[in-house]
């Protein structure tokens, strides 16, 4: 029997730049867009509060485009601030080239594994599902999932009693299966 695992978001992602401020390296994204017209063409900017001095910094979403090319939902969904689209356009590579930041992920995410019962089989097929791209090593799925150590995971690893198609070692942020034999 398939087991599916899905690593959801709780929150948004620290953003790792350099503050001006204070040169602290994390910036908190609350979700508020700021939207400034110039005549006919518009910029539009996510706005993030530094972690140590709460300095204000943009990044980047729309620059210098004519209103009429942007979509109206867009731009209505800016306006009300939706924290669903801060969370796409952080998520974005475009976005995140653009303005030269990072996502930090540590404490954002949790991994659903729909009980405890797979815990005891001797053996386990699972489907590892990522709700958003969030980079995590698929060892520590595994030891979390199952109540493991990390060590014991990549000990299980070596020894061949974890396969999985795709390389264990390294980070993931993409879908991939595996299986346990104890």
């Amino acid at each position: 029997m398939l087991n599916i695992w899905v690593v959801m978001p709780t929150c948004l992602p620290l953003v790792v730049r350099r503050c001006h401020a204070c040169a602290s390296e994390r910036f908190l994204a609350n979700g508020k867009f700021r939207v400034n017209a110039n005549h006919k063409l518009l910029d539009a900017w996510l706005l993030v509060l530094c972690a140590s001095c709460g300095e204000t910094a943009k990044l980047t979403v729309l620059e210098r485009l004519n209103v009429r090319s942007i979509p109206s939902e867009l731009l209505d969904r800016m306006h009300n601030n939706d924290p669903g689209l801060a969370a796409e356009l952080l998520q974005d590579p475009a976005v995140q080239r653009r303005n030269r930041i990072a996502l930090d992920w540590d404490g954002a995410w949790r991994l659903e594994t729909g009980g405890s019962d797979h815990l005891d089989r001797e053996l386990i097929d699972v489907s590892v599902r990522f709700a958003a791209r969030i980079p995590v090593r698929p060892v520590r799925l595994i030891a979390e999932g199952c109540g493991l150590s990390r060590a014991e995971v990549e000990r299980l690893v070596s020894e061949g009693k974890v396969v999985s198609a795709v390389r264990l070692s390294g980070k993931l942020a993409g879908d991939f299966t595996f299986t346990l034999k104890r």
